[in-house]
């Protein structure tokens, strides 16, 4: 059903991502969800033509969000997160809590003690 809602299911895994992140890059949605780069790259522009994304280059990665200024941005944002509330717990965990921060020099795996 949401595969039609938003065009096909790379658009909507690339919306699914960036409002679960806050914001994505082409190279990072592809890794994630095991497709090809250039499908990613021509979804992303392709939002980004029609005001629903915008980017911002951060050194030579260009990163995309939800556009600040789109006038259903919020009813946008609210939809997706009900979706990523209902999505299967397996795939939450697989796809959409990776760690997004490096971890403190020292720290075990298991997240116990700490290594002098």
């Amino acid at each position: 059903m949401y595969d039609t809602l938003f065009g096909n299911n790379v658009a909507k895994l690339c919306l699914l991502y960036i409002v679960n992140y806050g914001e994505g890059h082409i190279n990072g949605i592809a890794k994630t969800f095991a497709v090809s780069p250039s499908q990613v790259q021509r979804q992303l522009v392709k939002l980004e033509a029609d005001g629903i994304l915008v980017s911002q280059f951060s050194g030579n990665t260009k990163n995309f969000r939800i556009n600040p200024r789109l006038f259903v941005r919020r009813e946008l944002t609210s939809l997706i997160e009900k979706m990523l509330a209902c999505l299967p717990e397996a795939d939450s965990q697989k796809y959409f809590r990776q760690r997004r921060r490096p971890r403190r020099t020292g720290k075990t795996l298991s997240g116990g003690s700490y290594a002098n």
